[in-house]
C-alpha cells in the first residue's frame, strides 16, 4: 500500500491539481483500461490502512530536529482552513525557511471551528515527535485561544503567540475595562503584562500593536513579557499561509476536490503534504548544491544591507518553489529525480 505513495506523489507534483482525475491520466503505472488508473487511485484513498500520521512520523521528526538544531527554538502553527462549508482541516505546521511544512492534521466534515479535543489531539501528535528539550513556541490565529489551550501549553512549558478576538472577557485592574476590545481601544502600541482572561481568570500576558493603515489592532497573548519585538513574533505564523496557498488556491487547488468523505480528503492532505516536503528538500538541497551565481556572490558578505542582499531578496524563490521547478525539469528531461529523503 505504501508503495503507492511514490507514483501518487509523482503525479500530483506533475499536473499541480488535487484532481484525481487528472492524476489518473499520467500515473506511471501499467493497466489494460485507462478507467483502472482511476479506480487504482480511488482505492487508495479509500484504505483504511493509510495512516497519515504514521508516514507522517519520520519526516516530522527530521524537520522538527533541523529546526531544533543548535538549541533554536522550534516554531509551529496551529491553524484551521475550510474547504468551502464541506470539511474543516485543523493542522500543525513547522516554520522552515520562509514558509510551513505540515506535520499533523485533522479533518472533520462541516465548516464549524474544530474544539480543544481535536487541536489536543494534533499537538500531543506533535509533542511526542519533539526532540527532548527542544524549546517551542505555538503561533495561533484568533479563534484557538481557549482555557484548556493556555493550561496545555502551560503544562507542556511552550512559550506561545496566540491572537485574541475582540470579545475575550479580561482584567486588568480596571473598572473600564472589560473585554480585550476596551484594551485596544484607541492604542497604537501597548503592553498588559498579568492580564487574566476569560471568566476563569486564566493569567497571561498581552501585547498590543495597531499597525498604521490596518482596520483592526494585534491583540497578543504570550508566555512572556510583552515588548514591541514579542509582539511581532505572531508573524512567524504568517508562514502557515503560503502553505495553505499552495494547497488550495495558487497551488493543488484542494478546494475543488469532489471526495465526500473525512478520511478520504485526510489521504489526500497526506499525498499533497509529502508532495509538498519532497519540493521543499529538493529546493534546499539545490540552493546548498547548485548556488546561483547571485547567491554565491552572497557568500561571505555579513551586512544585510548591502545591495546584493537586496537583489537576492528580490530574485530568490521558497525552497518549495525551486524544489518544484527542479523536479518538473528533471522530469521534462527524462532525468533521474532525486530520492524523497529528509537532508540532513
Amino acid at each position: 500500500m505504501v508503495r503507492k505513495l511514490p507514483p501518487t506523489i509523482a503525479a500530483a507534483i506533475q499536473t499541480q491539481t488535487a484532481n484525481t482525475a487528472q492524476w489518473a491520466a499520467v500515473l506511471p503505472i501499467e493497466t489494460e483500461q485507462d478507467d483502472m488508473r482511476l479506480q487504482w487511485i480511488a482505492r487508495l484513498l479509500a484504505n483504511p490502512l493509510l495512516d497519515s500520521r504514521m508516514i507522517m512520523e519520520p519526516l516530522a521528526r527530521h524537520q522538527l530536529g533541523e529546526a531544533a538544531r543548535h538549541g533554536q527554538v522550534v516554531v509551529l502553527s496551529m491553524d484551521q482552513t475550510d474547504l468551502g462549508d464541506r470539511f474543516a482541516i485543523l493542522m500543525v505546521s513547522v516554520r522552515v525557511g520562509d514558509r510551513a511544512l505540515a506535520l499533523c492534521w485533522t479533518v472533520e466534515a462541516g465548516a464549524a471551528n474544530l474544539g480543544f479535543e481535536a487541536q489536543r489531539e494534533v499537538l500531543d501528535c506533535v509533542a511526542g515527535w519533539l526532540p527532548a528539550g527542544a524549546p517551542v513556541l505555538l503561533a495561533g490565529d484568533r479563534f484557538y485561544p481557549l482555557v484548556a489551550l493556555f493550561q496545555w501549553l502551560d503544562a507542556q512549558g511552550w512559550g506561545y503567540r496566540l491572537r485574541l478576538k475582540g470579545n475575550h472577557v479580561v482584567d486588568v485592574g480596571r473598572a473600564d475595562i472589560t473585554c480585550t476590545a476596551d484594551l485596544a481601544k484607541g492604542i497604537s502600541l501597548g503592553f498588559a503584562p498579568g492580564a487574566r482572561l476569560f471568566q476563569d481568570g486564566v493569567e497571561t500576558n498581552i501585547g498590543i500593536w495597531h499597525e498604521a493603515g490596518h482596520e483592526e489592532a494585534w491583540i497578543i497573548a504570550m508566555d512572556c513579557q510583552p515588548t514591541a519585538a514579542t509582539i511581532r513574533d505572531d508573524g512567524l505564523r504568517w508562514s502557515i499561509e503560503p502553505m495553505f496557498s499552495d494547497f488550495k488556491t495558487r497551488g493543488f487547488g484542494l478546494e475543488d476536490t469532489q471526495l465526500r468523505y473525512p478520511d478520504r480528503v485526510d489521504h489526500l492532505v497526506l499525498i499533497l503534504s509529502l508532495a509538498m516536503h519532497w519540493c521543499t528538500d529538493t529546493g534546499r538541497r539545490d540552493a546548498l548544491e547548485s548556488p546561483t551565481p547571485l547567491e554565491q556572490k552572497a557568500t561571505g558578505q555579513t551586512d544585510p544591507d548591502h545591495w546584493i542582499f537586496r537583489k537576492l531578496a528580490r530574485s530568490c524563490l521558497s525552497w518549495f518553489q525551486r524544489g518544484l521547478r527542479k523536479l518538473l525539469r528533471l522530469a521534462e528531461l527524462g532525468r533521474p529525480l532525486p530520492c524523497f529523503a529528509p537532508s540532513g
